[in-house]
């Protein structure tokens, strides 16, 4: 948050601005007993709260329920649009709210940070695609993966590695023997 404080310095000046962090996943309720049904629930945290409390479930808001009998994929983003557009508005004009310890209304502003979620959710927020070769949204093309001939399948063999200094412990050949 302090790289995010310096380059938007003006966002910065005034604690009361919010620091949001969105949160989703698939959760099949009844995936005991069979029946195929899902739903997405949207979550907001607010991280301007002591570590201790920003994980806490009053501190952790439900913004937004999707259900359906099966994962949204690329339509997750008719369902993300009014959440989006709020967000908007609290990012560029904020909205006008009553500050009871100074007694006074102010322009409160709000950031969303980052998202959680797995991968699969992370492709469909994103638009990223997960699958395949370039699936690692950060090393995207240096992806030293490959796929087998006769299986078509990609592998991801030694890949994280590609992250360390060359002479790491883990890149060398002694590291691989043990």
């Amino acid at each position: 948050m302090e790289h995010f404080d310096r380059v938007h310095s003006d966002f910065a000046i005034d604690a009361r601005n919010v620091r949001l962090g969105l949160c989703t996943n698939e959760f099949n309720p009844n995936r005991n007993n069979g029946i195929p049904y899902s739903y997405w629930p949207v979550f907001i945290t607010v991280y301007n709260l002591h570590p201790s409390m920003c994980m806490k479930t009053p501190c952790i808001f439900m913004s937004l329920l999707i259900p359906g009998p099966k994962s949204p994929t690329s339509n997750i983003n008719v369902f993300l649009r009014p959440l989006v557009n709020e967000l908007k508005v609290l990012w560029k004009d904020g909205i006008n709210t009553w500050d009871i310890h100074r007694k006074q209304n102010f322009q409160i502003r709000a950031a969303l940070l980052w998202t959680i979620s797995d991968f699969p959710a992370y492709g469909m927020l994103s638009g990223w695609s997960t699958h395949g070769r370039l699936a690692c949204p950060y090393s995207m093309d240096k992806s030293k993966a490959f796929v087998l001939q006769n299986g078509r399948k990609v592998l991801f063999f030694y890949c994280s590695r590609m992250f360390l200094s060359n002479d790491h412990l883990s890149n060398s050949y002694l590291s691989l023997s043990n």
